[in-house]
């Protein structure tokens, strides 16, 4: 039977259907601000969130005070387990109060461990890890287990549900686990899910092809969604000095060393250009060292790791975003900054395409095409109407597909049909 892969947003008030437990590797952290953000919408809709994180993430990833507060409020899986009796107790207790659903988690991560030595002394590690989580979810009176990723944290939510009789989901980005979906046996969770959350039609339909078709039914799209209050339209910029923005890890998979070359070979054309960038990782320092091997390291700024108040001005104040990925999911920063009205250049893969409409609201590109990127960009640079009315255009699309608000109450309606079924 179809199924409709978008569920309808709910309608006026929403029945609490008990506390629910959020979980992820590692929570908050500047780079994963979308999951805070929908936290905190589902809090507003009146349900019970409460947050639960496998690590800490480093306090350089902790930016501003919302961060800095949510940090303080999430229980954290490994602090936990510092403590062998803490490890131990719980362990004991879980077998003592319920000990087939015990022994069913352990056959479970028997049975999907990967090939290797390494792998099953990390399924050990998510066994150990899923005992803890379990007995701190059932002392709070937890009646679902919701997961974001599909990778280690969700092999953590899926031996933990086994554990407590929990119904669980998760929702799944992409694209890192459809490298490796044996490895995290993705198959297994969807079977197991009382529902999988994915982000774009595209992620369905690879989760659709690493899975049974007798779930597909219970793969549902719920995008990540932005708050227009927090990125509001930005005035039109007819004599602006035609400033870029990047917004992401400076990681080789975000493509930012194609936009230096870009910048570089527009300098002629266009001297006026400059562009900031805002995000940290692994190749920040090379990114920057190869900024100054092109001779553009004055016109480009750095500024790591920035809170969402900050990334929401440098929108306000620039005149497109530049975002030529290699992967992706479906970035919240083209909403963030389409919201605003700014138009974007993107490159056409996975679910860029269901956002941005090429020659609409932003130009797309092939992944990797340095030429086709300088072009887009001179485009636009050289087109002060042309970005306005793309990022009109960008603006509304955002305002009727992408709102955190809609977004939220559309998973909270899974929420309580997992919980309380109809």
């Amino acid at each position: 039977m179809a199924v409709d892969p978008r569920p309808p947003p709910i309608e006026g008030k929403i029945t609490d259907p008990g506390p629910i437990a959020y979980l992820t590797g590692e929570y908050p952290k500047v780079s994963h601000t979308f999951i805070q953000r929908e936290v905190a919408a589902l809090r507003t809709l009146g349900l019970r969130i409460e947050t639960c994180t496998v690590r800490r993430a480093k306090a350089s990833e902790i930016v501003g005070p919302e961060q800095q507060a949510e940090a303080a409020r999430t229980f954290c899986i490994l602090d936990a387990g510092k403590n062998p009796l803490r490890l131990i107790a719980d362990h004991l207790n879980l077998i003592r109060t319920t000990p087939r659903r015990w022994l069913a988690a352990l056959k479970l991560a028997w049975r999907l461990r990967p090939p290797g030595p390494k792998a099953l002394l990390w399924q050990l590690f998510y066994f150990l890890e899923a005992g803890i989580l379990a007995r701190h979810l059932q002392t709070r009176g937890i009646v679902h287990l919701h997961n974001h990723f599909g990778s280690s944290s969700c092999s953590v939510a899926l031996l933990t549900a086994t554990m407590t009789g929990l119904p669980f989901s998760f929702t799944m980005h992409g694209p890192s686990e459809f490298f490796e979906t044996s490895h995290w046996r993705l198959d297994e969770k969807v079977a197991r899910a009382a529902f999988t959350v994915a982000i774009s039609h595209f992620c369905r339909s690879q989760l659709m092809y690493f899975s049974n078709r007798y779930h597909w039914n219970r793969i549902h799209i719920v995008h990540c969604g932005v708050d227009p209050e927090r990125f509001p339209a930005r005035p039109p910029r007819p004599d602006s000095p035609n400033h870029i923005a990047f917004v992401g890890r400076l990681d080789p998979v975000k493509g930012a060393h194609l936009l230096l070359d870009a910048l570089a070979a527009l300098r002629a054309s266009h001297p006026d250009v400059t562009a900031t960038f805002i995000g940290d990782g692994p190749q920040a320092e090379h990114t920057r060292a190869y900024a100054r091997t092109l001779g553009i390291d004055q016109m480009v700024n750095f500024l790591g790791a920035q809170p969402e108040t900050a990334v929401a001005s440098l929108l306000q104040h620039s005149d497109l975003l530049v975002l030529p990925s290699f992967a992706e999911g479906l970035p919240v920063v083209l909403m963030e900054a389409m919201a605003t009205g700014l138009p974007v250049v993107a490159s056409r893969i996975a679910g860029i395409p269901e956002l941005v409409r090429d020659g609409e609201n932003g130009i797309l590109i092939p992944a990797g095409d340095t030429t086709a990127l300088i072009q887009a960009m001179d485009r636009l640079l050289s087109d002060p109407a042309l970005r306005y009315r793309m990022g009109q255009a960008g603006r509304e699309s955002v305002l009727a597909d992408f709102t955190i608000e809609a977004e939220a109450r559309r998973l909270a309606g899974l929420f309580t049909t997992s919980v309380t079924p109809s």
